[in-house]
């Protein structure tokens, strides 16, 4: 039986308050500050809806810090001299929403956006307070711009991969700019015809209210529910909804 939409007469009145919601936004171009980053321009336009709303919105660029290679939490306990990235990484656990943008090379995401996949892929086996994966309770998405095809490719990747690791992910939580198929201008050039396109910024705006709508919701609710998904409570042999063969 299908579910019928439902109407403008039970939708909720008034505007949404956001205030207090904290966004991270990881820019994983190629190109060091202070140097020209397309992507920049689609997650600064995201960022705009975002404080507009009174999101608080931190930033950063992973390329312009020393993020070591692996998949553990800190790297320099694993041979490495140094590593950036546990300090980035209280960066984007003070906040409630993340948002990945970067650039598409040969119809994939950038080698910085996956070693940031990585990086954050190695926190998360740590636990919260309530025994719950620690990303459990945040929400996610991504933005990406480029030249040629792999906008979805790419989209499809990176929210795989956050949900897999704990992130919730709402409708339509991606968005970005392709240009034309080979050399030609990007987002930001001039006569790109990125910025004014119609397409690119619904998605945008579509995917920024829908990290804050599901953010605020969650936050609404005391977290993500801790029923049935707590690994403390699974070590101790609570197992909701397993039969356990000792009680037959």
């Amino acid at each position: 039986m299908t579910r019928p939409a439902p109407t403008d007469a039970s939708a909720p009145s008034g505007s949404p308050d956001f205030t207090g919601l904290r966004a991270t936004y990881v820019n994983c171009t190629l190109n060091r500050s202070p140097g020209r980053s397309h992507t920049q321009g689609v997650i600064d336009r995201s960022i705009a809806i975002m404080e507009a709303n009174g999101v608080g919105v931190d930033r950063f660029r992973a390329v312009d810090h020393d993020i070591a290679t692996g998949v553990r939490p800190d790297m320099t306990e694993h041979g490495w001299d140094t590593d950036a990235w546990p300090a980035l990484l209280d960066r984007v656990l003070a906040a409630d929403i993340l948002v990945i943008g970067g650039p598409i090379w040969l119809g994939d995401n950038s080698s910085v956006t996956k070693r940031v996949i990585e990086r954050l892929y190695g926190h998360s086996g740590v636990l919260n307070p309530r025994g719950q994966y620690a990303y459990y309770g945040r929400v996610a998405g991504c933005l990406l711009t480029g030249n040629e095809d792999g906008l979805k490719h790419c989209a499809m990747n990176i929210l795989y991969s956050l949900q897999h690791i704990g992130f919730t992910v709402p409708p339509q939580a991606d968005a970005g700019w392709l240009g034309e198929v080979g050399p030609g201008p990007s987002y930001l050039d001039e006569g790109s015809g990125g910025p004014e396109n119609d397409f690119t910024n619904r998605n945008i705006a579509f995917m920024t209210y829908n990290l804050m709508h599901l953010a605020a919701m969650i936050r609404g609710a005391g977290g993500f529910p801790a029923h049935g998904n707590q690994r403390t409570a699974w070590d101790d042999g609570t197992h909701p909804g397993h039969t356990n063969p000792e009680y037959r």
